[in-house]
């Protein structure tokens, strides 16, 4: 199993964060796990852990976010990965956009997606959530935000 982790630690990675819905509360965690699969039809993939409030979220309510974080954004991706405790609400002076169905992304990304969750798929210790995008956004940023060999970095696009 080391060795795994050794070579993953070698794969680069953009970094989002998935926020979710439910009964008017918002939360999101950071996210490496996330795969384009399909552009027509428009379909992603991300893994979210099975213990976590964004899964229970994006269970319950079948939607989620995706905001794609620009290299300023590395304090926010360290907020929703847990890095920086949680002092409160994880929410707490994030600005928020609205997408399709009213689904919360992260605002000022390099862009954001909004999904609803048509297939998933339980591990043992996570689900892998197939979504179907329902609406795209691209910002106007050039800097995206990277993860490989345990540390974030910056990518000019």
């Amino acid at each position: 199993m080391e060795d795994l982790r050794e070579v993953m630690r070698h794969w680069v990675t953009g970094v989002s964060v998935v926020t979710a819905e439910l009964e008017g509360r918002i939360h999101g965690m950071t996210v490496g796990s996330f795969v384009s699969i399909s552009i027509d039809p428009p379909r992603i993939i991300v893994t979210l852990g099975n213990q976590t409030r964004t899964h229970k979220m994006v269970t319950q309510s079948g939607l989620f976010g995706v905001t794609f974080l620009t290299a300023e954004q590395q304090s926010v991706a360290d907020r929703f990965a847990g890095v920086i405790p949680d002092e409160g609400d994880r929410m707490d002076g994030i600005e928020i956009l609205r997408l399709a169905q009213n689904i919360p992304v992260i605002a000022d990304g390099l862009g954001e997606m909004a999904c609803r969750v048509i297939h998933q798929y339980n591990m043992p210790n996570s689900t892998l959530f197939v979504g179907e995008v329902l609406e795209a956004r691209k910002e106007d940023k050039s800097t995206a935000l990277i993860y490989g060999n345990r540390n974030y970095h910056p990518l000019e696009l």
